[in-house]
């Protein structure tokens, strides 16, 4: 097995965007496509462990685009090794010392954090670590101590700067294990780390393995000399103004979804209420084009770029009223505080460099109720 694009995550999302953006690229022309991928289970996830086995038994599995204009079904090989963390690491080791050019990443919200159990004994690769950022310090320690060549790492967790992000992460636990300053300069000056923006509502699982998305995809990736993608297709961008792709999703999309989440908190709705009867439900509607109209518009304007945020919203609305979806609140709400930091904070924030003379009430009267 020497597969070039080694992947952390099995969730649903991954399924239906990367490594389906690498399918389709490798079927139109297997010269787009930098190779097959191995994907790692990290957690002790029941369904992340059933999705191992099922890759592990076939090797392929199905992804079901759904829209007014599009409804396929689209059968996805690009995964042909599936790995858990726990059971496989002194093979993953051997494969990041080898094989590896790129790492591919989803750990969901808490895959950034740390854990003092991760020492730095764990150099040695006789156990796995448990934190993510710990597992890639000795898996690239181990890559740089073979002497191979630095890779690209694309996280698509979504933090802002995320490649930023986690190359710090990185490279402060290994400053914390007392590395030698030779490793610390192939993490921080040889390995690329690329900051970018995945945008696709991939709505339901199907089971053991495979996935229910929309129609619209987009992978924003920020240009950085010497990176390497896995690889070519028409909804990825690369780019050098990351940030306007991320305004757009985080204060549009993930806002939009977050106004939602809270309202069904407030009002205890029932359990299986999903995006799209939301969308048809006047209580619901009203106050979240309250807030893109009054709250958050007015700041896309102040910016200069009022008619693309308008344009994005359109189809935001589309979106959210897609008919063949089924989209949880209650998925959406998971981490909900969290989440309304990270969408509601920037935009009020931003209000406030710009000097608008704005109330935002509802995204105040949300953060604080959190």
């Amino acid at each position: 097995m020497s597969n070039p694009i080694l992947q952390f995550g099995t969730s649903r999302f991954l399924q239906a965007h990367v490594d389906f953006f690498v399918t389709e690229a490798a079927r139109r022309d297997p010269t787009k496509a930098l190779g097959k991928i191995t994907v790692v289970q990290t957690t002790s996830s029941a369904d992340s462990r059933a999705r191992i086995d099922a890759l592990r038994a076939s090797g392929r599995y199905s992804v079901r685009i759904r829209g007014l204009q599009r409804d396929e079904t689209i059968d996805c090989d690009a995964i042909t090794e599936a790995l858990h963390a726990d059971e496989d690491w002194p093979l993953l080791l051997e494969r990041m010392k080898r094989d590896v050019k790129v790492i591919v990443s989803n750990t969901a919200d808490a895959g950034y954090a740390l854990f003092a159990e991760d020492t730095a004994d764990l150099l040695d690769g006789r156990r796995t670590p448990r934190g993510f950022a710990a597992k890639l310090v000795v898996l690239l320690h181990a890559r740089y101590r073979a002497g191979a060549k630095p890779i690209t790492l694309l996280p698509c967790e979504l933090v802002s700067r995320n490649g930023d992000t986690l190359r710090d992460l990185v490279t402060g636990v290994a400053r914390g294990w007392h590395a030698d300053d030779a490793f610390i300069t192939y993490l921080t000056k040889d390995c690329v780390w690329v900051n970018s923006l995945v945008d696709r509502i991939v709505s339901e699982p199907t089971h053991p393995v495979g996935a229910i998305a929309e129609p619209y995809a987009l992978w924003a990736i920020e240009r950085q000399a010497g990176m390497l993608l896995p690889c070519e297709h028409e909804d990825i961008v690369v780019t050098g103004d990351l940030a306007h792709y991320e305004r757009l999703k985080l204060l549009l999309l993930n806002l939009g979804h977050t106004m939602l989440a809270e309202r069904w908190c407030k009002c205890a709705s029932t359990p299986d209420i999903t995006v799209l009867e939301a969308m048809r439900d006047p209580s619901y509607r009203t106050p979240l084009e309250a807030t893109w109209n009054d709250e958050v518009l007015p700041v896309f304007d102040a910016l200069g770029k009022g008619d693309v945020a308008a344009d994005y919203l359109a189809s935001v609305r589309d979106r959210f009223e897609n008919p063949f979806l089924v989209h949880k609140l209650a998925d959406i709400a998971r981490n909900h505080d969290e989440k309304k930091a990270r969408r509601f904070g920037p935009v009020i924030d931003l209000a406030r460099e710009l000097k608008l003379d704005l109330e935002q009430t509802r995204l105040r009267d949300a953060l604080e109720s959190a």
